[in-house]
C-alpha cells in the first residue's frame, strides 16, 4: 500500500498539470481563509515573527516577508538556472530559435504596461504599478496548456516556455532598476565581493554545489541589507553555477532537477497562499472598474493578447521571424491569451510596487480577475481548435494568413 501511494505521488509530481493544480488550490485556500471564520488565524499565520541572529547581524521579519524575500529567492535561483541552460544549449541558444519568443515577450511586456498607464495616468499614486501586468506565470500557463494534452503541439509548449523565460528575464531587469529602495553602499560592496567569489569558483573549476550555496546565502543577506530586492541574489548565484564539468557531470542540471519539485510544490504554493487572499467583504462591481484594478486586468487580458500575438504576426509578416512548424495563427493567439496569466509574478511585482494595504488589495483583485479571464480564454480557444477535427498540419498550411473563422 505504501509503495502504491508513493508511486502515485511520484507520478502526480511528474505530471505537467500538477504544479498548476497545487498553485490554484493554494490560491483558493487563501481566498477561503481570508473570507471565513479562519481570517484571524490566516492573518496571524502571515504575521508570525521570525528572526535569525548571528551576533550583531539580525534579520527579523514576519513570516509573509520571509516567504516573499527568502523562499522566492529560491524560485529566482531556479529561474536563473533555467535561463542559463536555455541560453547556452536550449531554445534560446541561437538567434533563429530565440528571435520569435524574444519578439513575443517584448510585445507582451510593453503593451500591457502601456495599457496600464493609459488607465492610471491621471492617478499618480498608481503609476508605480506599471510593470504588474507585464509578467507571466510559468507554472500556471504551462499547467493550463498541459491540460490539453496531445491536442496542443509540442512546438506550442516550447514556444510558451521560451516566452515565459524571457519574460522572467525582463521581470528581473525591471525589479533591479525600477523597484529598488535606498541602497546601502557598504552592503552592495559586500555583495559585489560575494559575486566575484562565485564567478571565480566557476572559473577555477569548482563543481561541488555546497560552496556556491554557502557564498550565495551570504550574497542574499548582503543584497537583502543593501535595499536591492533580495531575490536578485538568487539569479546572480545561479548564473555562476557551472553547466558542464570536466568529469562529464552538470552541476547546473543537477540543481535544476533537485529544486524544480520544491519550487513547484512548496515555494510557489506558499507564496500564492500568502499573497492571493483577497477580502470580498464590501466588494462591489465598481471596485473592478477602479483604475488600478482595471489597468492590471486589461493589461493582462488585452495587453498580452495584442502584445504577444501582434508582435509575432508583424515580425513574421516582415520576415524578421518564422512561425513554428505545425502551429496555426489561431493556436498562437490562444497561446497569447495564456501569457496573460500573471498570477504569482504579477502579485510579486505588486508587493514591490506598493506598500499601502488598500492598493495591494486592489492589485490582487486585478491580477486574479485578469489571470482567470486570460486562462479561461486561452484554454477554451485551444480546446475548441483541438476538437474541430482538423489536422494540425493542414491548419498550419494557410500561407501565413490569419484565418477568418
Amino acid at each position: 500500500m505504501v509503495k502504491k501511494t508513493r508511486a502515485a505521488l511520484q507520478e502526480f509530481i511528474r505530471q505537467e498539470t500538477s504544479a498548476g493544480i497545487i498553485l490554484f488550490c493554494a490560491a483558493v485556500a487563501a481566498m477561503v481563509a481570508i473570507n471565513s471564520a479562519l481570517n484571524p488565524y490566516y492573518l496571524a499565520f502571515l504575521n508570525i515573527p521570525v528572526a535569525v541572529q548571528f551576533g550583531a547581524l539580525e534579520i527579523a521579519k514576519p513570516l509573509s516577508l520571509w516567504i516573499n524575500d527568502g523562499l522566492m529567492a529560491i524560485f529566482f535561483f531556479l529561474v536563473g538556472l533555467e535561463v542559463k541552460r536555455e541560453l547556452l544549449e536550449g531554445q534560446l541558444s541561437t538567434i533563429e530559435q530565440a528571435s520569435l519568443p524574444v519578439v513575443a515577450a517584448i510585445g507582451g511586456m510593453a503593451v500591457p504596461a502601456l495599457i496600464f498607464l493609459y488607465f492610471n495616468w491621471s492617478v499618480p499614486e498608481n503609476i508605480n504599478g506599471w510593470a504588474i501586468p507585464a509578467a507571466t506565470d510559468i507554472a500556471f500557463a504551462l499547467g493550463v496548456l498541459a491540460l490539453l494534452g496531445k491536442h496542443a503541439p509540442l512546438s506550442l509548449k516550447i514556444l510558451l516556455l521560451a516566452i515565459a523565460i524571457i519574460d522572467d528575464i525582463g521581470a528581473i531587469i525591471i525589479i533591479a532598476f525600477f523597484y529598488t529602495a535606498e541602497v546601502s553602499t557598504f552592503s552592495l560592496l559586500l555583495a559585489g565581493g560575494a559575486t566575484v567569489i562565485l564567478f571565480a569558483m566557476n572559473r577555477l573549476g569548482v563543481i561541488r554545489t555546497a560552496p556556491y550555496i554557502l557564498v550565495g546565502t551570504f550574497l542574499w543577506i548582503c543584497v537583502l541589507k543593501s535595499g536591492v530586492h533580495a531575490t536578485l541574489a538568487g539569479v546572480i548565484a545561479a548564473l555562476a553555477i557551472p553547466l558542464n564539468a570536466k568529469d562529464g557531470s552538470s552541476p547546473l542540471k543537477h540543481l535544476e532537477h533537485f529544486l524544480h519539485p520544491w519550487t513547484s510544490f512548496l515555494v510557489l504554493p506558499l507564496f500564492a497562499f500568502a499573497n492571493a487572499g483577497v477580502s470580498l467583504a464590501g466588494l462591489r462591481p465598481a471596485d473592478l472598474m477602479a483604475p488600478l484594478a482595471l489597468g492590471i486586468a486589461a493589461g493582462l487580458v488585452v495587453g498580452k493578447q495584442v502584445g504577444v500575438f501582434g508582435f509575432m504576426y508583424l515580425a513574421t509578416r516582415i520576415g524578421l521571424v518564422k512561425r513554428p512548424d505545425g502551429v496555426t495563427w489561431l493556436q498562437l493567439y490562444g497561446l497569447a491569451c495564456l501569457t496573460g496569466i500573471g498570477f504569482t509574478m504579477s502579485l510579486f511585482i505588486g508587493n514591490l510596487a506598493f506598500v499601502d494595504p488598500d492598493q495591494i488589495e486592489t492589485v490582487k483583485l486585478g491580477v486574479i480577475s485578469g489571470s482567470l479571464i486570460s486562462g479561461l480564454l486561452g484554454f477554451c480557444l485551444l480546446r475548441l481548435l483541438s476538437s474541430s477535427g482538423r489536422d494540425h498540419r493542414n491548419m498550419a498550411s494557410d500561407g501565413g494568413k490569419i484565418p477568418t473563422r
